[in-house]
């Protein structure tokens, strides 16, 4: 835990405080949760389901990066009482809202990844 009052948290905060895309990255942020999102845009995902289709992932750093995103009302967590308990994630209305930037973002991300390969293939050629 980094203390409060050091310039790095103090910066930090001072940046949140000022603008809201750091606020939009810091919700979003990270190597999993857009992975966790695009799997959930689209439909409500058992935990087990939503585990196998992200490859990679270990259960603790899926758990942790639910509960950020349910802490952040952008995803909520449903269980049901039966045996054995079933238990569903899906997209609640504040995350719905972040469709569209999650879309541009998507859409922007395969046009860079694009150019990238294009320069790199241009490279290539040059040698």
């Amino acid at each position: 835990m980094r203390k409060q009052t050091s310039t790095n948290a103090l910066n930090e905060k001072h940046i949140i405080d000022t603008c809201g895309m750091a606020v939009a990255l810091q919700v979003i942020g990270g190597r999993w949760k857009p992975a966790i999102l695009c799997r959930l845009a689209d439909s409500t995902m058992r935990y087990s389901e939503l585990k196998k289709s992200i490859e990679g992932i270990s259960e603790r750093m899926l758990v942790a990066q639910l509960r950020e995103l349910e802490r952040e009302g952008i995803v909520r967590r449903v269980v049901y009482p039966e045996v054995p308990p079933r238990v569903e994630y899906e997209i609640t209305q504040l995350g719905r809202t972040m469709r569209p930037m999650l879309n541009a973002m998507a859409e922007w991300g395969r046009m860079h990844r694009t150019l990238n390969e294009q320069r790199s293939a241009e490279q290539l050629a040059e040698v």
